[in-house]
């Protein structure tokens, strides 16, 4: 079971995510204790009162992760997670083929459909067409980042004779999808190259439309259709969870517990786990980084 540092979100406007520290700085503090990857989300253009009442600042993730591809050499680099249909599919390959070249192939993209239907408006995409979407761009991903000519018809675009130079070192890139519905499900089993369950608190999951997913008894019920869905295939995927219990930034205590619930996730199929970084001012997410690593790698 490997693990993933995700910089830290910031939650509403009275300060800045950037004060948990220089990314830089933090990226080669997780490459040398021993972290195996490093993580961004994204939030291009959030509302106003959604960063009131909770939500959070966010970099672009392949912006900053390719500033983290230049100050290390073995971390994985995962957006988590894009928004696959923001974007137009010839671009968005063109953005992760970037980071993936300039890592020497060390990119992982991790998407997801989104919920925000102030972002959707905000960025002209039609919130009702958000499935179509994103089965396109994972139709065209894979022909764009062939490096071969290809043609496709989409809703809103006319691949005609595209060819996407240079390609990826990666063939493809591996794409990790996020969400829970039978849909997503459906799509990790025939199209990717893993599954990012969404877990958290009852309450949540009406704002972020997907079905409840609160604990790894839900995920191993969810793990059951996905090896239903995708056969032989099942094997090959990758199991990544969020470890989101807040406790854990306590370096010193319950980390009996804390071990528990980790080898539980490895029991259930983890491969990789992200670990959010702590909110809060340098030098609290470096700290945290170090000592993680020294207390459960």
């Amino acid at each position: 079971m490997k693990f993933v540092f995700q910089y830290p979100d910031f939650h509403g406007t009275d300060g800045d995510m950037l004060d948990a520290g220089s990314v830089a700085d933090l990226a080669v503090a997780a490459e040398r204790s021993g972290w195996n990857g490093f993580a961004f989300t994204e939030h291009p253009a959030p509302s106003a009162k959604w960063l009131a009442t909770g939500g959070h600042q966010s970099l672009d993730p392949f912006a900053a992760l390719s500033h983290v591809a230049a100050v290390t050499s073995q971390l994985r680099l995962l957006t988590y997670l894009a928004v696959l249909p923001y974007r137009n599919p010839a671009s968005l390959a063109k953005s992760a083929a970037t980071v993936d070249r300039l890592s020497n192939g060390r990119f992982i993209l991790g998407v997801g459909t989104g919920y925000l239907k102030a972002e959707y408006f905000a960025l002209g995409v039609d919130f009702e067409e958000r499935n179509t979407l994103f089965d396109e761009a994972l139709d065209v991903l894979p022909l764009h980042w062939s490096g071969e000519p290809f043609d496709y018809q989409g809703t809103h675009f006319d691949c005609r004779g595209i060819i996407g130079r240079p390609a990826p070192i990666q063939q493809p890139i591996p794409i990790w999808i996020g969400g829970n519905a039978k849909l997503t499900l459906r799509r990790v089993a025939e199209r990717a190259q893993g599954w990012m369950p969404l877990t958290g608190p009852a309450g949540m999951f009406s704002t972020v439309r997907s079905p409840e997913v609160t604990s790894s008894d839900d995920i191993v019920a969810r793990l059951e259709l996905l090896k239903e869905y995708a056969g032989d295939r099942f094997s090959e995927l990758d199991l990544v969870i969020a470890y989101t219990d807040r406790s854990v930034y306590e370096l010193a205590s319950e980390v009996e517990r804390h071990v528990d619930a980790l080898g539980r996730l490895r029991e259930i199929g983890a491969t990789w786990i992200v670990v959010p970084g702590p909110e809060g001012p340098h030098p609290m997410a470096q700290e945290f980084i170090q000592g993680f690593a020294e207390t459960y790698f």
